[in-house]
Parts: structure tokens; sequence; C-alpha cells
């Protein structure tokens, strides 16, 4: 749910992934990113009705912790390391 700022009054709701971590603005595109651990990003972007869902970006299970770099234009999402897999850091570049 998006709430105002000037008031607190609710703004907007809209169902997100499930297992949600971190969620992050990107003033620059209106969007909100939601990283979840049930291996997805969602992508909300803000307009004069409220939020739609604009992507779904998939990821692995369990990569919910991630951290939205303003200056370098970048999503950075924490995978979890798996029975053939590294751990690793994923880097996203939001579409504009």
């Amino acid at each position: 749910m998006a709430l105002s700022s000037q008031d607190g009054h609710v703004a907007a709701k809209i169902e997100t992934c499930g297992d949600a971590d971190d969620v992050f603005v990107d003033r620059k595109r209106r969007r909100v990113y939601v990283s979840c651990g049930e291996g997805v990003i969602d992508v909300l972007e803000s307009g004069e009705a409220g939020y739609r869902r604009v992507a779904r970006v998939p990821t692995v299970s369990g990569a919910r912790t991630s951290l939205f770099v303003p200056e370098l234009d970048r999503l950075f999402v924490a995978a979890r390391a798996g029975s053939n897999e590294p751990a690793a850091i994923w880097v996203f570049r939001p579409a504009s």
C-alpha cells in the first residue's frame, strides 16, 4: 500500500509478489521495485489511477534482499547459493 506523505492516508493498494523483503522507489521513472523470496521482482508504476504492475521479473527462489542505487541506475539482488550455483549478486538495469 502507498501512503500519502502529506497526511498519511492510504493513497493506493495493490497486490505484490509473496515473501516481499525490500521496496525501493525509482523517482526518475515513477516506479516501485519490490523484491520477493517467491523468486520475482514486481515493478509497479505510478499513474493518475494509482499504481499498476508493469512487470514481474523472474529471479530465483529466496532472492529477496535487494538494493536500488539511483546514482548507478541499477537494482542489485542477492541470490542465495544453490546446490549447483554459488551465491551471486544479480544486477538489473531498469528499462526506460
